[in-house]
Parts: C-alpha cells; sequence; structure tokens
C-alpha cells in the first residue's frame, strides 16, 4: 500500500477500544487525520511497544507509520480530539481542547489499559489559531522527558516514539515538522471537569466522574455507592496521588513550568511537557519557562499551584460534594506532600533512623547548595559516594568553611545509622541519580537530528534509561553543564 494514497488498511491487527468515544462523546470531536507527508522514524521506544503490546513489526511495518501519519485508516478506529477548558496562569480560558492532538484509540493489554495519542496531528476545531503541526525539537523534548521521568521512577504519560515528516513548520524560525505517540491510560485532565461545570452541565459532570471513578481510576465500586460518594473517593485519590507527585518533582528537581489546570492529569501523571526543565544550579526560585514573567510556576511555587488547581477542581466538583467536604479533602493535601517529600529526602540524605534534628540538616544542606550555587544532580551524587573523605566533599564548594560545618553534623548524625558505609551509599545511589535529562543534552540532540544525524538522540536515550548506574562510558552527560546552557530559552512555545 502507498504512504500517500489514504486508502483503509486492516492488515494492522489492533483490538481498539473507545470508552471515551462512547461515554463522553459530548466532549470529543470526531476527526480524520491530516495527511502528514514522509513519515520516517526519528527515535523510538522498543519498551513501550512491549508494554502497548505490538508486535516487533511496529517500528519496520510501513502500515502502522501510515497509520500513525494519517496516510492509512483502520476500520474500529475512531479518531477523536478532546473538549476541554481550565485556568491558564491563573485565569479561566474556555476555549481550550486538543488543538494539535489525536486520541487514535485506546488498547487493553496485560498491564492495563492504554490510550493511543498523536500529537502533531493536525488541526480541530479545538485549534484555535494554531496549525495543529508539531516540530522536532518540542516532540522530541517531549520523548525524552517523559521516558527519562519515567526511568527516573516518577509517573508519566510515556512515548512510543517520534516521526519526522517532510513538512517545513513555521515557529519562531522554519522548523523540521515531526510527530509524537504519546500513550498513557487517560488524558482526562482537571480541565475536563471545569468544561463541563462552566457549561453547567451537571448530568455531563456526573458522567464524567462515573468515567473516571470507575474506569480510569478504577476505585472500587459498590451498587450502593452514590454519586456523592464516587466524587469523594475522586477527589481523595486525586489529593493524595497529586501531593505524591509534586513531591517527587521537588526532590529530583523537575520543573514542569506550565502547570495549568488543563495541564494537570486526573491519573497525577506527569505530562502535556513544554518549557520543563530539570535543576542545573540550585535556585529554589528558579524559572524554567521564560514566558512566565512573574514567576507563577517557579519551582518553589509547585506545591502551592498544585493545591490553587485542585482547588479549582474542587470547585468544578461543587455541585456533587458539599463546602465541608471540599475542605476537609483539600486539608489533606499538605500532609500528604510532607510526608511524602520528607521520606524521600531522608532516603536521598542515607538516613534511615527517626531524629528531630533531619528536617534542619536538610534545610542547611539546600541553603549550602543554594548560596553556592552547586549543582543539584551532582551534589546529591557526590553525598552518595561520600566515604568518609573529607577533602573531596568540601572541594565541591566555594565556601569550605561551611561546606565543613555542614559535613560534621551529617557524620554526627550518620552515627545513630544501623547500615554500614557500603550499603547506606549503594542505597543513596539508588535515589540519587548520576544522570538527568539536563536542557542542553536535548538541545545539543535535537541539533544533530535537525541535522539528520539520530546517532547523539538515540545514545542520549539509552544513557537516561539507566539514571542510577554509573555508566563510566558515559560519563560525559554527567557533567557539570557548559556555561552556554545559561543561555537557553525555553518558553511554551517549545
Amino acid at each position: 500500500m502507498s504512504s500517500t494514497d489514504g486508502k483503509q488498511s486492516d492488515q494492522i491487527q489492533l483490538n481498539l477500544k473507545h470508552s471515551f468515544a462512547e461515554q463522553l462523546s459530548d466532549m470529543a470531536a470526531f476527526i480524520t487525520p491530516a495527511k502528514l507527508p514522509n513519515p520516517e522514524w526519528l527515535v523510538t521506544s522498543p519498551e513501550v511497544a512491549e508494554l502497548l503490546e505490538l508486535p516487533d513489526s511496529v517500528f519496520t511495518d510501513s502500515q502502522y507509520l501510515d497509520w500513525f501519519s494519517g496516510n492509512a485508516t483502520l476500520s474500529n478506529a475512531k479518531p477523536l480530539a478532546q473538549k476541554y477548558t481550565g485556568h491558564q496562569f491563573g485565569h479561566y480560558n474556555p476555549d481550550l481542547g486538543d488543538g494539535r492532538g489525536l486520541l487514535l484509540g485506546e488498547l487493553q493489554t496485560s498491564s492495563g489499559h492504554w490510550d493511543i495519542h498523536v500529537k502533531g496531528a493536525g488541526q480541530t476545531p479545538f485549534s484555535r489559531f494554531g496549525d495543529g503541526r508539531a516540530v522536532l525539537r518540542s516532540s522530541v523534548r517531549e520523548f525524552l522527558a517523559s521516558e527519562a521521568l519515567f526511568y527516573l521512577g516518577i509517573p508519566t504519560s510515556r512515548a512510543l516514539g517520534v516521526f519526522k515528516t517532510s513538512e517545513a513548520i513555521q515557529r519562531e524560525t522554519t522548523e523540521q515538522g515531526a510527530v509524537l505517540i504519546r500513550i498513557c491510560q487517560s488524558h482526562i485532565r482537571f480541565g475536563h471537569f471545569e468544561y463541563a461545570f462552566y457549561q453547567n452541565n451537571t448530568e455531563l459532570l456526573e458522567t464524567l466522574v462515573e468515567y473516571t471513578h470507575s474506569h480510569v481510576l478504577q476505585l472500587a465500586t459498590d451498587v450502593h455507592l452514590t454519586i456523592q460518594d464516587k466524587t469523594l473517593a475522586m477527589y481523595k485519590a486525586v489529593i493524595r496521588s497529586t501531593a505524591e507527585l509534586v513531591a517527587k518533582w521537588q526532590a529530583f528537581g523537575f520543573c514542569h513550568g506550565v502547570m495549568n489546570t488543563d495541564n494537570m492529569s486526573i491519573l497525577s501523571i506527569t505530562f502535556d511537557f513544554g518549557p520543563y526543565g530539570f535543576l542545573d544550579e540550585f535556585d529554589s526560585k528558579h524559572i524554567c519557562n521564560h514566558s512566565d514573567h512573574s514567576g507563577r510556576y517557579a519551582f518553589d511555587e509547585q506545591p502551592g499551584v498544585a493545591l490553587w488547581n485542585l482547588n479549582a477542581l474542587g470547585h468544578a466538583l461543587s455541585p456533587l460534594l458539599t463546602k465541608d467536604q471540599l475542605s476537609e479533602c483539600l486539608s489533606q493535601f499538605e500532609p500528604t506532600l510532607v510526608k511524602a517529600y520528607s521520606a524521600l529526602m531522608r532516603q536521598k540524605l542515607g538516613l534511615t533512623q527517626n531524629d528531630k534534628g533531619d528536617q534542619v540538616l536538610l534545610g542547611e544542606w539546600l541553603t549550602l547548595l543554594q548560596q553556592d550555587k552547586r549543582d543539584y544532580t551532582n551534589s546529591w551524587r557526590l553525598l552518595s559516594n561520600f566515604d568518609g573523605n573529607d577533602d573531596v566533599f568540601i572541594d565541591h564548594f566555594i565556601d569550605r568553611e561551611a561546606a565543613s560545618k555542614w559535613l560534621a553534623k551529617y557524620k554526627r548524625r550518620l552515627l545513630i545509622e544501623k547500615d554500614d558505609t557500603q550499603t547506606r551509599l549503594q542505597k543513596m545511589r539508588a535515589v540519587n541519580p548520576k544522570y538527568i535529562l539536563r536542557n542542553y543534552l536535548a538541545q545539543q540532540a535535537i541539533k544533530t537530528a535537525e541535522a539528520g544525524d539520530n546517532s547523539e538522540l538515540e545514545r542520549l536515550f539509552e544513557v537516561l534509561k539507566m539514571p542510577f548506574d554509573e555508566q563510566p562510558e558515559f560519563e560525559q552527560y554527567a557533567q557539570t553543564p557548559p556555561d552556554w546552557s545559561k543561555d537557553l530559552s525555553i518558553s511554551c512555545s517549545s
């Protein structure tokens, strides 16, 4: 079959489901995908293909790529764009939805239920003034970020792969066209509930809650449960899992960059990657999004913004829950976040015994990193290798006296630990990565890929699959970023 004839292909055997289309059609626009010219795989994830239980030929059989690129259709596919709204930088925007993405269908596998989503598939009724396309730069960034977070153990959407097209796409400059195949167990977001609420459509809101409760979150069900019971259970679950997600962001130094409510997953996974970034020099007020002029989504603001967004979700659920129920649920966010974050940071410090001074010890460590502008990831990894050699540790800092004082406190604290040194260090290295997705590394991979060389992209992807391993042959990927990396500008258009 030609890749441009648009014929139907039933040689691809996929048992697609369409629960969203069937149960929430009022929030869907059924779309014929645009035909994207000359698709060619750029980077792929065999691990995700295995997760989806796709055949080994998925990346070599042109029929799959034809389907992903809109050049072939499946008789059992129902491509659709989802409608939602949301608060963007704190302001409600009713004109949101999948403006360049399509849900091709849903797969049920032994590992669960998975949405197959194409990002960059062309215009939809929700594109507003956009072209519905994606570019190689942003597609590669999302591919790398989603996979890097997964291997760090942070809940996230995944990526099957990125393919490029022969289209030239106009952004700030003319760029290479590309498409991301994203998967996750659901694309339901806070903004879906806001859409139903602001439409004053309680029936739709109830249907959405029923769908999310049973199908997405798969919460315990009972014939005696009322819609209020289900809404309450759902809201509690989302608050808990959102707090735990943000705790991991803060522990690993990840900045999302654009935490609008339409980018908040009801599954509490990281998705809709744009101007994200991991911390290089530790700065608690770091702003990774150059479009965020007020610093609303700065690193240390992320927990507060998550709570703000959960308040917005609660407001959307207010027709189904009482004010007291909403307040009680929201009151659990902070203690859940603190408990999860504290547990992670104690692991990073190598502490297993309880001590009332641990919070102070952590605070002084972070203050030391910030005042000396030390690299966040590399400093934690250095601590994970501390075997008693004070000089190696102290030489890492500018303020040697402050570093020496903190180290002395840390060594005294370690005396109450039961693990021997090597056991402790082994545990610390399992939670303090050596390799993270730094913006400059992503940029280097993008530049070479744009020039037609995928080797750096593939190599970086392999490194990120084993972030906690030493990988001495890839030592350069763990080095402190070069000075020129500070000039990289990442905005919402990225």
